[in-house]
């Protein structure tokens, strides 16, 4: 395989880019549990593993040549990023600052997770786009495609993980009923834009 490092060091910097997946486990970090925390994260790579997948299969080319596949797609997960903005938007958040943190199955943390990373069809162009950059055209195709898959994911499970261990430095803070609010809003607001700009996007 070809340039291996620079395909690690282009797949950590797309991952650590602030996006709805790094919003999401930060907002678990601080107001869940540690294994919803890591359930969601998780079900996120396990999204990006699928993703990947989609990419190398007819699917992936449907979308990448279908104006109207790739539409419908696109318009299903702004809706979804909407809705989960919304959600967050106008949590309800206790008056007591001494509260237990919100208590949630880890599957459906889980399924939110995968849900937030499948609703979105750019990444399968994305990975369409990435993959054949670093793929030695000399080796096995299959065991290169499986290898920089299971990078990224790892990638996406060791940054979201840093991710968790930056957001309980200010975990005291953001769990007070004035924190919990700013950053329910704060959320809310970052995945209707993402929404939005998923609405508005072309590819």
């Amino acid at each position: 395989m070809e340039n291996y490092l620079m395909y690690v060091v282009v797949a950590a910097l797309t991952i650590v880019s602030p996006g709805p997946g790094v919003i999401l486990t930060i907002n678990n970090a601080i107001q869940r549990r540690a294994s919803n925390t890591l359930s969601g994260i998780f079900g996120i790579a396990t999204g990006v593993l699928t993703v990947s997948v989609l990419s190398a299969t007819s699917i992936g080319v449907i979308l990448a040549t279908s104006a109207a596949a790739f539409t419908v797609v696109k318009l299903i997960g702004a809706a979804y990023l909407i809705y989960l903005g919304i959600k967050m938007w106008g949590a309800q958040v206790p008056l007591s600052a001494h509260i237990e943190l919100k208590e949630k199955s880890n599957a459906k943390c889980y399924i939110e997770g995968l849900s937030l990373t499948l609703s979105n069809p750019k990444p399968i162009l994305f990975f369409m786009s990435l993959f054949p950059q670093f793929i030695d055209s000399h080796g096995s195709y299959i065991a290169q495609f499986i290898t920089l898959s299971l990078t990224f994911c790892c990638l996406v499970i060791a940054i979201h993980s840093g991710y968790v261990f930056l957001a309980r430095f200010a975990k005291n803070k953001l769990l007070e009923p004035k924190g919990r609010r700013a950053l329910n809003k704060v959320s809310g607001s970052v995945f209707m834009c993402f929404g939005v700009g998923l609405a508005a996007s072309s590819k």
